[in-house]
């Protein structure tokens, strides 16, 4: 495989560790969020900060996604070339 493949696999392993990393800790804020209007008072805006940065990040994982996909169509399309 030439360079450029090289370059896809890497930039997908980046991608699929940050998709992880991203995805977990929208879990933690599923948890974190119900905690917290578990409370008898629960904090309006701290649940309201929690919320927006969950909103965030559903964001930054549906970007990474995408350019995941991109990145493994240009690796199927350089392994047809060879």
């Amino acid at each position: 495989m030439d360079d450029g493949g090289r370059v896809v696999q890497v930039s997908d392993a980046v991608v699929r560790n940050e998709l992880a990393r991203l995805r977990q800790e929208h879990r933690d804020l599923d948890v974190a969020i119900e905690a917290l209007q578990a409370q008898a008072r629960p904090d309006n805006l701290q649940l309201q900060r929690l919320k927006k940065r969950k909103l965030v990040l559903k964001d930054r994982i549906s970007a990474l996604e995408d350019k995941l996909d991109r990145l493994l169509r240009q690796l199927e399309q350089l392994q047809r070339k060879k």
